[in-house]
């Protein structure tokens, strides 16, 4: 029961102080990949917390340190306490209630996202080969419109889509930023990380925790794939190409380089870049992994603990249960 309560307080405190930190001074932009991966594990990690919990209720755990007879008369009434009784097990089934629900719910809207997903882009892959013409040497495809939009499909069939209205509008420098800001998000699988972000959201929309964790990693995904973009280009020509589609709509499930985040983006674009020290990316990295590891070490020590000391071993209450 106490790992139980240990592992909720764990995860309420995640909840509650995780989204204060992560947002404090606005240190993901600087290095939004790493932001990226703190949401990703702040949200991971309470709903591990909360399943752990729910399981740690249908095993007991305790510590003897006397002979044999004390050791196993102890095991046997561990078990006889946690089961035989009306509320030993209504906890346990409570518990296995509990971390199989959440777990499920989470796998499922996740499952669900990414189905999504791939229908949508499976509906628009169908249009663009009836309207778009392929256009090998900006490694896109063009399709007949005035609104100019420049957007990639991710996925199996992965593509990058521009419009005549953004080729009418964008100068050579401007448009290569643009592909380069869309390559970036293929590249590096974006939309998976949506996808999770997303799903988590959905399967828990009362819970802040998880809708900020989505709009923030909406917006770190364009973050990024504007540093990436910016290796190859100059800052202040992303920027410039940015402004020109800021009022581009991105059709479902694609990923735009316009959008509503925009201003905001060429704002940062336009100040002078300032990375996150090493040291302090660091110490966040280590900061991370930690977020991960402490429910399992704290659910695991007991039981690895039990274990080495062969608290119950099988043999031993075999005969004493024949006796």
């Amino acid at each position: 029961m106490s790992a139980a309560l240990i592992l909720l307080a764990y995860a309420a405190v995640l909840a509650l102080a995780g989204p204060r930190l992560l947002t404090r001074g606005n240190w993901t932009a600087r290095a939004p990949k790493l932001g990226i991966i703190a949401w990703q594990a702040l949200t991971a990690t309470a709903v591990v917390s909360v399943t752990l919990a729910g399981f740690a209720l249908v095993v007991p755990t305790m510590r003897v340190s006397a002979g044999l007879a004390d050791v196993l008369q102890a095991c046997i009434m561990a078990l006889r306490t946690q089961y035989a009784t009306p509320g030993g097990a209504v906890a346990a089934a409570l518990g296995a209630t509990v971390g199989l629900a959440v777990l499920a719910r989470a796998a499922w809207c996740v499952i669900a996202s990414l189905a999504t997903a791939v229908r949508c882009r499976s509906r628009h892959h169908d249009t663009l080969a009836l309207v778009g013409t392929p256009t090998p040497h900006l490694g896109a495809v063009v399709v007949d419109h005035d609104e100019p939009a420049v957007y990639c499909l991710p996925g199996r069939r992965r593509r990058i889509v521009v419009t005549t209205g953004a080729l009418h509008l964008l100068d050579d420098r401007q448009l290569a930023a643009a592909l380069a800001h869309e390559r970036a998000h293929l590249d590096q699988r974006h939309d998976l990380v949506l996808a999770w972000s997303g799903g988590l959201a959905r399967a828990f929309p009362r819970l802040r925790l998880f809708t900020q964790a989505h709009a923030e990693t909406v917006r770190l995904v364009e973050l990024l794939a504007d540093d990436v973009a910016a290796r190859t280009t100059q800052r202040l020509t992303l920027a410039e190409a940015l402004l020109n589609l800021a009022g581009a709509r991105t059709p479902a499930a694609a990923l735009g380089a316009g959008g509503t985040t925009a201003a905001l983006r060429v704002r940062r674009l336009i100040a002078p870049h300032r990375p996150l020290g090493r040291a302090r990316a660091t110490l966040t990295s280590t900061t991370v992994a930690a977020l991960l590891a402490l429910p399992v070490i704290g659910l695991a020590a007991p039981a690895l603990a039990t274990g080495h000391l062969h608290y119950c071993p099988p043999g031993s209450v075999a005969a004493a249960t024949m006796r």
